[in-house]
Order: structure tokens, then C-alpha cells, then sequence
């Protein structure tokens, strides 16, 4: 009898310990809300395991009845063969929905929801609809990009928005996904003229510490370079968390592009031997404690390069470095932004650290053959000024400083001088490059006294000024100039529109003026387009306002809309794109 009675008495207990198992609903089923943009709220709930919701039993209506939402868009759920309900759709772990508020006001909005909905829990129990409230600030609509333009912009249909590639790709994937492709894409910067400059400048801190330098001594050098290269790069990521912009475009005008081509200058010249960079006395010995663990206590100087280094370069990255901050600045994850940028600079970093690992045995340190490498980073440093400043000068300036930097080095490599009768193979090979220097920097200075203005067809000019300017024709926009101007011309158009985001200082925008948008045969698909240019050169509140409505971060940008004022949907394209490209695109969008 009593062991009859101990086993009701465990089997009793037993029913009232899973009784109380179960979780009450707000905590089964945890509702949140964040805004998307102006209009649209993102209801996430968080269900807990063991638990499901249905599918279709959501509802959602504001506090206000003034206001009206739309009925939520939910994403497909799993099927369930449900005691209750039959056949139905389940989520379980969790689920997110939107709405969309229909709202007359403008500027930030408070809002509150009553969240309805309806769920159970494995083990058997069922729970009736149940209503949570959930509370947030709806953004102003004119300055903030619309939910349906983020999603465009990251998952881009368009082969040439490299921005919403890198996006799309990164959205739905783990961490260490996420940091082994931006370490990946790294290397692949590292194999771009981004990253070049760098090597002349960690070669020659290396080659100047003398014979005396060791293996170790030189990859330690290389890591401290790398380092702060790699942490500059970390508060960028930690910055675009933050604040979802795209700091490289901020680099991008004329005073920061000319200030880096000086550094690049002030950086050749000492390869000549005008002068030698160093630290002053005073400041290396200072130095010297906190970095003895460098030999010769140079570390914090080479990490400092290291930093400005990655800032001279990040216009030139700017391309690729727009995917990775737009998916950042999506996430708002500081966290994640400053790591993946962090890694990615260590993929960048990954020739320089051979560069150091090798430099105590490959690299040259003494003699004629160092002056000839030191001269040649010279020349090199000067091409990547002018490059750099490329896009804010002149195209006869442009062209004129090629034409030296052609000359000048082919007259040092006896291009002009005669060679001994028994003349090695160096000797000749080197003199023929500078024949071909020579050669080529006399074509650009004819050029540019000719009137032309394309380095890379110097003598176009001498074809005639009326076929040049047939061929030259540039393609004719309406200027705008605010979101009501846009606004206003989209109501008035009867053929499909182009509007291109332009800016002095982009890069890609020349690239795209030059060689996309001169092409005859994409003018002539252009023609039936009407054409509008948004130039956000200064970056004014308008120019903001409009880069914001369409999610984009800068230039270059290109928006297509029908005959109807609408955008078309993923045929955007965000980032260069060439001419056959262009055409591609144009052919899904022709009228």
C-alpha cells in the first residue's frame, strides 16, 4: 500500500512539475518592432523552443485608430499536420513581418501597435490569440532610404552593382563566413594598384634600416605596417555601424584627393634623395621605451604609416569598400563592422607581410641597383599623385603630367644617349623601355597641345575637330536638384527616365563619362531615355536627401524609372559599369 501510494503521490508531482513548464505567452512569443524607413515597421517575434506560431492568424492594427496599416507580409512557413487546425503553416524560432503605416505627416512620427497572434506549444498545449503592444519612432520619410530601395540595393539583379552584390551575398550568413570573405576579398584587393603603393613605402623602411637588419627584424617591421593599416580600417567598420555611411565617399573631393597626392609626392621625393624621412631625435627617443620590443624602437612610427597609408588608399578602394559598409551600416553592428574590416585589412596586408618576411634576403640595400629600384618607387609614387588627382584637374594638366612622367624617366634611361659598341642585354633592354617611354610622352604632349584630352588615345585630336566632336558628343541631362524637383519631374514624363548620381570628385563617374556614356551605341539607345543628372558634389542637405531616397551611400549611382515615374525594379546600378555592360542593362529597361 504505501509504495502504491509513494507512486501516485510521483506520478502527481510529476503532472504538476510539467504543468508548470509551460511559459506564459509574452514569454513564449516575444514581440519587437524596429522602422525600416518612413512607412514600414518590422515586427520580429522571438518564439522559444518547443513552440510555434501559425501563420495565419497574425493580425496587427495601430493604438490609434486614426491610422491605418496594411495587412502584414509574412515569408512562408513550415508545413504541420496540426490536431487543431488541419494541414497549416508554422514558424518556429523565429519570424519577422511588415507593415506598411499610412501616414499624412511628415518629420519623426512615435508609434504603437497591438500585435496579435496565436501559437502552441509542442508538448500539447494551445494558446488563444493573444495581443501585445509594441512601441517606436517612425523616421522622417523625405531624408530616410525607403525599406523597398535597401532591399534593391542588396540584392541588386544588375551584374555591375558591385555594392549590392557584396551586400546580398553577406546578409544571410554566419559570422565566420562573413570574416572569411572579407578576409578573401582582401587578398583580392591586395592583387589590385590599390595596395601598391604601400610596397615601395614598407620596402624602403626595411631597406633603410641597413645590412644589420634581420629576418625578424623585417617581418616585425611588416606586421607593425599592417596593423595600423588594419586598425584604421577597424574604425571605419566601427564608424559604418554606427552611422551606415559611407565614410570613403567623404574622402573623396578635391582637398582630400590633393592632400594625399602631396603626401605621395613629399614620399617620392626622398626616393630621389632630396631628403630622408624620419622621426625627429627628440621623438624616437620618447618613442623608443614603448616600442623596444622592435629592435632599433621604430614600431609606433611604422604603425602610424601603416594608418595613413590605409587612408591614402581608401579613395582608390572605395568600389568595393561601398558593398562592405552598405552591408555594415544595414546591420547597424559596430561590432561586426570594425572585425570584418579589420580582417579584410589583414587579407589586404598579406603581400606586405611576404614583403617583410622576405626583405632580409630578397631586398636590395646597397649600391647602384638600390638607387635604381628607390628612383623607379619614385616614379611610381608620382603616376599614383597624378592618378589620384586625376579626376579634380584639368584634362590638359592631366595630360601634360603624364607626358613628363614619361620623358623625364626615358631620358635617365639613356633613351636620347648612344650605346657602347659592345653593349650588354641590360643595357639595350633598358634603353629600349626608355625609347618606348620616350616615344609615349612625346604622343601625350603632342596631344594635349593638340587639344586632346584622353591620355589613353593622345593623338585623337588629329583625326579632324569635327570627327572628334562627333565622336566626343556628350550626352545632354536635365539638372536636379532636390526631391521635390525629382518628385515633380517624374509626374510630367511620358518615356522612361535615367537619373545618374554624379559627383566632381568620383571617379567612377569620369570613368563612366569617358568610356560608358560616349559609346555611340549607347547613346543611341539613350536617346529614346529622358535624362536626368543629380550632381551631390557638395554634399548639401538636398543632395543628401536624395542620395537617402534610394539607399545609395554616394556616387556613382544610376535610378531607371518607366514612362510612369516608377523605379524599376533591380535595374539599378550602383559602381562602374563599361560600355557592353551598360547595353546589357539598357536592353531590360528599353523602351
Amino acid at each position: 500500500m504505501i509504495m502504491r501510494y509513494l507512486l501516485f503521490l510521483f506520478v502527481f508531482l510529476a503532472s504538476l512539475a510539467q504543468a508548470q513548464e509551460f511559459l506564459d505567452p509574452a514569454d513564449a512569443f516575444k514581440a519587437s518592432a524596429r522602422a525600416l524607413d518612413g512607412q514600414t515597421v518590422e515586427i520580429k517575434f522571438t518564439i522559444a523552443d518547443g513552440y510555434y506560431l501559425y501563420r495565419d492568424k497574425f493580425r496587427v492594427r495601430p493604438v490609434d485608430e486614426r491610422l491605418t496599416v496594411s495587412p502584414p507580409e509574412l515569408p512562408r512557413g513550415k508545413e504541420k499536420n496540426d490536431e487543431n487546425f488541419g494541414k497549416v503553416e508554422v514558424f518556429y524560432k523565429t519570424v519577422a513581418l511588415r507593415v506598411t503605416v499610412d501616414r499624412q505627416n511628415s518629420g519623426e512620427m512615435p508609434l504603437q501597435l497591438d500585435v496579435v497572434a496565436q501559437g502552441c506549444a509542442d508538448a500539447g498545449v494551445c494558446y488563444p490569440p493573444h495581443t501585445q503592444t509594441v512601441a517606436l519612432t517612425l523616421p522622417d520619410p523625405a531624408t530616410t532610404p525607403s525599406a523597398a530601395a535597401q532591399s534593391a540595393t542588396a540584392s541588386n539583379a544588375v551584374d555591375g552593382d558591385e555594392s549590392g552584390q557584396i551586400a546580398g551575398v553577406l546578409r544571410d550568413a554566419s559570422l565566420f563566413a562573413i570574416l572569411g570573405f572579407f578576409f578573401l576579398a582582401g587578398l583580392g584587393l591586395s592583387l589590385t594598384p590599390c595596395v601598391f603603393p604601400m610596397i615601395p613605402i614598407l620596402s624602403g623602411i626595411i631597406a633603410g634600416q641597413g645590412k644589420q637588419v634581420t629576418r625578424g627584424r623585417a617581418f616585425a617591421l611588416s606586421v607593425a605596417y599592417v596593423l595600423g593599416m588594419a586598425l584604421t580600417y577597424a574604425l571605419a567598420g566601427v564608424a559604418a555601424g554606427l552611422s551606415g555611411t559611407l565614410l570613403s565617399a567623404a574622402l573623396q573631393n578635391a582637398w582630400v584627393l590633393g592632400g594625399f597626392a602631396a603626401i605621395f609626392v613629399v614620399l617620392s621625393l626622398s626616393m630621389f634623395g632630396f631628403y630622408e624621412l624620419q622621426l625627429p631625435t627628440a621623438l624616437q627617443s620618447k618613442l623608443s621605451e614603448e616600442s623596444g620590443h622592435l629592435q632599433g624602437g621604430r614600431g609606433i612610427g611604422v604603425f602610424l604609416m601603416g594608418a595613413l597609408s590605409a587612408l591614402i588608399v581608401g579613395p582608390c578602394v572605395a568600389a568595393p569598400l561601398a558593398g562592405a559598409l552598405l552591408y555594415i551600416g544595414q546591420t547597424g553592428n559596430a561590432v561586426l563592422g570594425g572585425s570584418a574590416l579589420f580582417v579584410m585589412a589583414l587579407g589586404m596586408g598579406v603581400p606586405l607581410l611576404l614583403v617583410g618576411l622576405a626583405g632580409a634576403t630578397l631586398l636590395p640595400r646597397t649600391g647602384p641597383w638600390m638607387e635604381g629600384v628607390k628612383k623607379a618607387f619614385g616614379v611610381l609614387l608620382l603616376a599614383t599623385a597624378l592618378w589620384l588627382i586625376s579626376p579634380v584637374i584639368p584634362g590638359v594638366v592631366e595630360m601634360l603630367g603624364w607626358a613628363v612622367l614619361c620623358i623625364l624617366p626615358a631620358i635617365y634611361l639613356h633613351a636620347l644617349d648612344p650605346l657602347p659598341p659592345h653593349a650588354k642585354g641590360w643595357l639595350r633592354f633598358w634603353k629600349g623601355i626608355g625609347v618606348v617611354l620616350l616615344l609615349t610622352g612625346a604622343a601625350l604632349l603632342l596631344g594635349a597641345l593638340a587639344g586632346g584630352r584622353d591620355p589613353l588615345q593622345p593623338l585623337a585630336g588629329l583625326r579632324g575637330s569635327s570627327a572628334q566632336a562627333a565622336e566626343n558628343r556628350p550626352l545632354s541631362f536635365e539638372p536636379v536638384h532636390s526631391l521635390a524637383q525629382l518628385d515633380k519631374r517624374l509626374r510630367t514624363v511620358d518615356r522612361p527616365v535615367m537619373l545618374d548620381f554624379y559627383a566632381d570628385w568620383c571617379v567612377s563617374c569620369k570613368e563612366m563619362e569617358k568610356f560608358t556614356f560616349a559609346d555611340p551605341a549607347v547613346q543611341a539607345k539613350l536617346a529614346g531615355f529622358t535624362l536626368l543628372k543629380a550632381d551631390v558634389t557638395h554634399n548639401t542637405a538636398e543632395d543628401k536627401a536624395l542620395l537617402a531616397r534610394f539607399g545609395l551611400f554616394g556616387p556613382p549611382g544610376i535610378i531607371f524609372f518607366n514612362a510612369e515615374g516608377q523605379e524599376i525594379a533591380g535595374r539599378r546600378i550602383v559602381g562602374y559599369q563599361n560600355a557592353a555592360k551598360f547595353l546589357t542593362t539598357l536592353d531590360t529597361v528599353q523602351p
